[in-house]
This record gives C-alpha cells, structure tokens and sequence, in this order.
C-alpha cells in the first residue's frame, strides 16, 4: 500500500526532463521528486512509474519509495515561475512522490562482479517493455555504494495504444555496458517466481 502525505512545500523544479518534475516537502518530513499528474504525459506514465518501480522492487532491486502527494491549491497559487504554476495548477489532487536520494549520483557504468543487479535490470526492462534505458540514458543512479533504478514512466508503453498490439521492443542484451555473461546465475523463471510470491494478496 502507497502512503499518502501532504506536499507542505514546492523547492524547486527538476528541467532535465521533459515532464518538469519538481522537488518538494511533505508533512511526513520526508523530501520527495514529484511527478505531476498535469504534465503532457498523462498519468499513465505515473501508473506504469509505479507497477514497474513496484515489479523491480519484488526482484530484489533498490528503487526509491513510493508515496503518493496530495497537491493543494495554496501551494500552486504562490508559486512565482509561471510555468510552474500553471504546471501545479493543473495538478491539483493526488501525484506521485519519488523518494529523493540526496548525494546520489550518476551511474557510470561498472558494475561489481558477481553483483546480480544487471541482469535482474535486463530481465525488467524486457519483460516491462522499457523503452527508455539506454547507455546514454541508464536511469540508473549510485546512493551509499549501492545501485538504484529510477524513471520507469516510458515502462509498459503500449498501454499508449492498445489497438496496435504488444511489439517488443527489447534489441540488445548489453545495452547498459554490461555483459550478460555478468549475471548467468538469473534467470527468467526464478525472476518470475519472486515477482508472483512477492506480489501475492
């Protein structure tokens, strides 16, 4: 289950996407990026941020919490930024809080031998149909020597248009530098079996 919490404070906003998701506070204290219901992808984006965020959580992989943030309109109305506030105004209600992990930074592209995560990666991508990590965009970041999968919004991207069917988009095994022949011991099948205990009501 999601937790709900209040956004007390907008900081700042992040212009490196195209959604421009913003930093903000909530009153459980915590320090969040927030994805806007309002931006021009829509909220599928945010739906598919969180089955795939969820689904990679199941497989063992770190991923920011999820919360969900209630935006009121005393927030939008004071924002100075005019884009900003037309952003905040036209998401009023509930949106999505990435956890924010502060100091984190870029991945770089090595990986620890015998370290499991690239192949769990690989597997998650294929089977969510992920479009969007590549080598020059991993979404990938490191926080305390760890690795972590964020921005899984362009996951699941043929529920933009079901009347085309599911293609797979999947091309390349290496496609995050990293050889499959790293993570031999993951398979499909043991991936599945975790994602169905793991999720199981």
């Amino acid at each position: 289950m999601i937790e709900i919490h209040r956004i007390t404070r907008y900081n700042t906003p992040l212009r490196e996407g195209g959604s421009l998701p913003g930093i903000v506070e909530a009153d459980d204290l915590g320090t969040y990026v927030c994805k806007f219901r309002g931006a021009g992808q829509g909220l599928r984006v945010l739906v598919a941020e969180v089955i795939v965020g969820e689904l990679a959580r199941a497989i063992g992989l770190s991923t920011p919490r999820l919360v969900g943030l209630d935006l009121r309109q005393e927030i939008a109305r004071y924002e100075a930024d005019e884009e900003v506030q037309d952003l905040l105004t036209r998401s009023l209600g509930l949106n999505l809080g990435v956890d924010f992990l502060p100091g984190s930074f870029g991945f770089d592209g090595a990986i620890p031998d015998g370290d499991d995560d690239a192949g769990k990666i690989l597997w998650l991508d294929a089977f969510c149909a992920n479009v969007d990590r590549s080598w020059r965009n991993p979404n990938m970041l490191v926080w305390h020597r760890k690795l972590w999968v964020i921005d899984h919004g362009a996951s699941l991207y043929f529920h933009h248009g079901w009347g085309g069917g599911v293609t797979d988009p999947y091309v390349s095994p290496t496609k995050h530098g990293t050889p499959v022949t790293t993570c031999s011991s993951i398979t499909s099948a043991s991936l599945l079996r975790r994602t169905r205990s793991s999720l199981r009501c």
